[in-house]
């Protein structure tokens, strides 16, 4: 299984507005669309990085952590 991601992309005068559905939290701009892109890639690996920084922060020292990668 690959994880997917959707962006949209809308004009806003001068530059491209990016967001995912999928990551309320993550939106990017730019003057060019892959600008744009890429400030919206950026944006959703800081946000994820986060959410598992503070998912990980709660759990003792002692239990058992595995790191999976999906895809």
């Amino acid at each position: 299984m690959k994880l997917n991601f959707h962006f949209i992309f809308e004009r806003d005068g001068d530059f491209y507005i990016g967001y995912c559905p999928e990551v309320p939290e993550a939106n990017g701009q730019g003057y060019a669309l892959e600008e744009c892109r890429q400030s919206l890639e950026e944006a959703i690996e800081l946000v994820m990085l986060d959410r598992s920084e503070q998912a990980l922060s709660g759990y003792p020292a002692e239990a058992k952590r595995e790191l999976v990668t999906l895809g």
